[in-house]
């Protein structure tokens, strides 16, 4: 095994602009040079990455909370945890209970943050914090999603049912669902 070099120095940036965009997303072309002298041109999704949760509601200590929601980029109906972006001037936390009201129909007076994670960075600069919610009671907020979700109980025991599932496929949902089984079974 080799060992991992985190002294080694990032690449210059030599140049950068916005090469498109559109009413969500704008693409960064970077020109960079390399420690070794060797220059590329790399594109990324650009933005503020001011963040995003997911949370692993659980109704009782054997019990998850789960919604389902259609996902555009499969055009399909997708079962995961509620998620959403962390509004500006929120903490993970606030934003973590408010998309639980919004998504599920729950508050939480019991909220932890397990693990935060990325998607592709290599092309994104986006991190979603995973966080616990326990100790639910009854509460809604409007959300903005086009349609009411469906809000289902699944049971922590059954896991391996779910990751079988054709409609549970998001990555980000499989690594908290794994993340939160440690994480439940630790305390």
């Amino acid at each position: 095994m080799s060992k991992i070099d985190s002294a080694k120095s990032l690449p210059l940036i030599k140049h950068r602009e916005i090469v498109a965009r559109s009413r969500l997303f704008k693409v960064e072309q970077l020109d960079l040079e390399f420690s070794n002298g060797a220059e590329r041109q790399f594109e990324r999704m650009a933005g503020g990455n001011r963040g995003a949760v997911m949370i692993v509601p659980m109704l009782d200590d054997a019990t998850m909370v789960m919604i389902r929601e259609y996902a555009a980029g499969t055009h399909s109906y997708q079962l995961g945890f509620p998620k959403g972006l962390i509004d500006p001037g929120e903490t993970a936390i606030e934003a973590a209970n408010r998309e639980l009201q919004e998504e599920a129909g729950y508050a939480s007076n019991d909220l932890h943050i397990i693990h935060t994670v990325s998607m592709a960075p290599t092309f994104f600069n986006a991190e979603m914090t995973i966080v616990v919610a326990r100790d639910l009671y009854p509460s809604s907020l409007e959300g903005d999603e086009p349609e009411p979700l469906e809000v289902l109980n699944w049971p922590l025991s059954q896991a391996d049912e779910l990751l079988a599932r054709e409609d549970f496929t998001e990555a980000r949902c499989v690594a908290a669902l794994f993340l939160a089984q440690k994480w439940l079974k630790e305390r």
